[in-house]
């Protein structure tokens, strides 16, 4: 399956302890971060790497809850509504001016009319008034008989 290796495997020789090994003393300062002293199951201490403890994990936030539709709209309708009162306020300041003139002519007009609807009929009354004499007075006699009756009657000029 695999390829033969062209290198030949050896294994080296044992060591060859002579009496009691010395022990080593380490210095905490002298073992790099994540190195610790561990207890193996035979009861050997030694040095190895250790992981961090993880610690234990923290509650969750609880989860905000959702702006109401409501809300939003309101939020950006203010605003909207807001500059359109100040719009309608700069243009009234504006126009108050031409309002004020636009009054007085429309109580001008109004004055007119009254002037005139009071002054046609007097007027007429005059010009016509002169060197004509009254009215004939005309009468009228009905008569009928019953209440649905025919009627008859005459016209007198005089």
């Amino acid at each position: 399956m695999h390829p033969q290796n062209p290198y030949e495997i050896t294994t080296a020789p044992p060591l060859a302890v002579s009496g009691p090994a010395r022990p080593v003393i380490l210095r905490p300062e002298d073992t790099p971060p994540g190195v610790q002293w561990v207890t193996l199951a035979n009861g050997l201490q030694t040095l190895a790497y250790t992981e961090p403890p993880v610690p234990a994990p923290a509650a969750p936030a609880p989860a905000a809850a959702p702006i109401p539709t409501w809300a939003k709209t309101t939020a950006l309708l203010a605003p909207t509504v807001g500059g359109g009162i100040t719009a309608a306020g700069i243009g009234l300041s504006y126009a108050a001016p031409g309002l004020i003139a636009m009054t007085h002519a429309l109580w001008s007009a109004a004055a007119l009319v009254v002037a005139a609807v009071v002054a046609v009929p007097v007027l007429l009354r005059v010009t016509r008034g002169h060197g004509t004499a009254a009215p004939a007075p005309i009468t009228q006699h009905i008569t009928a008989n019953g209440l649905f009756g025919r009627a008859t009657g005459t016209i007198n000029h005089r």
